[in-house]
């Protein structure tokens, strides 16, 4: 059985190329998972009860089989299966099976660490929808229940077919304020929420997943008038508020809107329960409940810790871990932390390439020979992604000999030197430049546009490199667009001192 996603080279700039991408992505299944569910298929005792009931810690194999039951084969029924259980039925047991053995299934520790995050949030989402609603709305809690924990799989294949962009994206948007349609329209070629609005209903998800992004994509006035509302602290005023718009209060208070006020509540929570995102869907809850803010918070973090010692991992994040910090303090998110130093392994494969460089007489047999050594030891010191430029004989241009962790097209990138001041600085004489989210902006505004939009991010490290006075090279390396580890900033100095020396011993051995 075929245990891997084929992960694609290009990034989709359309909607329907993105559905297209992501129905394809077989999410893995926990392998525990996986077997306890094939062996109670297998066991005629069991129920189909037994059966959702085992499946539902994998959110993955939930989702594969809602997805087959109500796509497709079954596209003559007219309503979505609204559980696990509908689901199954549909399906049958030897159907199941049959799905089963199609899906991959991997360690726990294998699966993608976004996605496994993504797949808690989730998780997160459901135990608050079946705290803080589902008894209240008894007869609706398998609607809560399985639409709260399916409310965000359109995002799902999204973590394992692009997880940087994911990662950038809350960089920008959520922790720099950045306009929202602008880096999605940069970075997907559409709107996120239009991608996932599509997706549920291709997959034809339960009519509360669609119900709830039809109102983030097509209601959102709505959404804020109930929230101006919500944010009145007299309750009085919030009821006499909703009796002179009843349209507005039956449009709020239906069931299904209890899928989305969990989702956005568990979401928001990743960033901090202070974040003015968070505090928002806690005031709409508490609308929606009719009970006071501090009572509804207080449940809120229950139920946070409750999921918390069902479902948290030692390498995931789960918001009840940050109850217990001082109330000012936030999660500083993966893209903002300085990047991992290299590893003792790489580290010593930098030595070794670094040794190559300095060796004497020069042991390159032509250019691209030396740069390319030159480019595996600046990856080796923790560089991610990587760019070698030369000067032509009237250092007029600069034309790339060597990249890494950049697209094919980077490679036929020409720049004109006379046409970027940071170039021409650089070129006079060597020279290494390092932006930082201080300085990035005015330096960047004096940079190639093409070259900047290769290395995105407020981190980078520019450095001109001479052979016998002249300036013959420029590298250009980042680590992701994360701040630097420092010990890779040494030996990115070193290595290029290296490369230097490596430049004179070869011009020394052709003379």
């Amino acid at each position: 059985m075929p245990n891997e996603t084929i992960v694609p080279n290009k990034t989709p700039k359309t909607l329907d190329a993105w559905v297209r991408l992501l129905d394809s992505v077989r999410l893995p299944v926990p392998r525990d998972s996986h077997a306890r569910v094939r062996a109670a298929i297998s066991d005629s005792r069991s129920s189909l009860r037994d059966i959702a009931e085992l499946m539902q810690n994998s959110p993955a194999l939930v989702l594969s089989v809602i997805r087959e039951a109500n796509t497709h084969s079954h596209a003559s029924i007219s309503e979505p299966a609204e559980s696990l259980e509908i689901a199954l039925n549909r399906l049958g047991l030897k159907r199941t099976e049959e799905l089963l053995e199609r899906l991959p299934s991997l360690d726990q520790a294998q699966i993608p660490q976004p996605l496994r995050q993504l797949q808690m949030v989730s998780q997160h989402a459901c135990t608050q929808a079946n705290g803080l609603f589902a008894n209240r709305l008894a007869r609706l809690w398998q609607e809560i229940h399985w639409g709260s924990l399916l409310f965000l799989s359109p995002l799902w294949p999204l973590a394992i077919t692009h997880p940087k962009l994911l990662e950038e994206w809350e960089v920008r948007v959520v922790h720099k304020s950045e306009s929202s349609t602008a880096v999605e329209h940069e970075l997907f070629g559409v709107r996120l929420l239009a991608i996932f609005q599509a997706l549920a209903n291709y997959w034809r998800l339960p009519n509360w997943v669609t119900q709830g992004y039809h109102l983030l994509q097509e209601e959102r006035e709505l959404l804020a008038n109930v929230t101006h509302i919500a944010r009145d602290h007299d309750p009085l005023h919030q009821q006499q508020q909703l009796d002179e718009d009843p349209g507005l209060r039956r449009w709020f208070n239906q069931p299904a809107n209890t899928v989305l006020l969990a989702n956005g509540l568990a979401l928001s929570a990743q960033v901090a329960w202070t974040s003015p995102h968070n505090v928002r869907w806690e005031y709409l809850i508490s609308l929606y409940l009719q009970e006071p803010l501090d009572a509804v918070q207080q449940q809120i973090h229950q139920h946070a810790v409750s999921s918390a010692r069902s479902h948290a991992a030692a390498d995931l994040y789960h918001p009840a871990e940050s109850l217990i910090w001082p109330w000012e303090v936030r999660r500083i998110p993966r893209g903002l932390l300085p990047a991992a130093p290299p590893s003792t392994e790489s580290l010593g494969a930098w030595r070794k390439y670094c040794a190559e460089l300095l060796a004497e007489p020069s042991p390159f047999t032509n250019a691209m020979h030396l740069t390319t050594q030159a480019r595996d030891a600046l990856v080796a010191c923790g560089m991610q992604r990587v760019m070698l430029l030369m000067t032509d004989k009237n250092l007029t241009h600069l034309r790339v000999h060597q990249i890494a962790g950049l697209p094919k097209e980077a490679a036929s990138l020409n720049l004109q030197i006379d046409q970027s001041k940071v170039l021409q600085r650089l070129l006079a004489q060597t020279a290494q430049l390092r932006l930082t989210p201080e300085n990035n902006a005015p330096f960047s505004a004096l940079m190639p546009a093409s070259l900047r939009g290769l290395f995105k991010g407020n981190n980078l490290l520019l450095r001109s490199l001479s052979s016998h006075g002249r300036v013959v090279m420029l590298l250009v390396a980042d680590q992701g667009g994360a701040p630097f580890s420092e010990i890779s900033v040494q030996a990115f100095g070193k290595t290029a001192q290296c490369i230097e020396r490596a430049l004179n011993n070869f011009s020394n051995r052709s003379a």
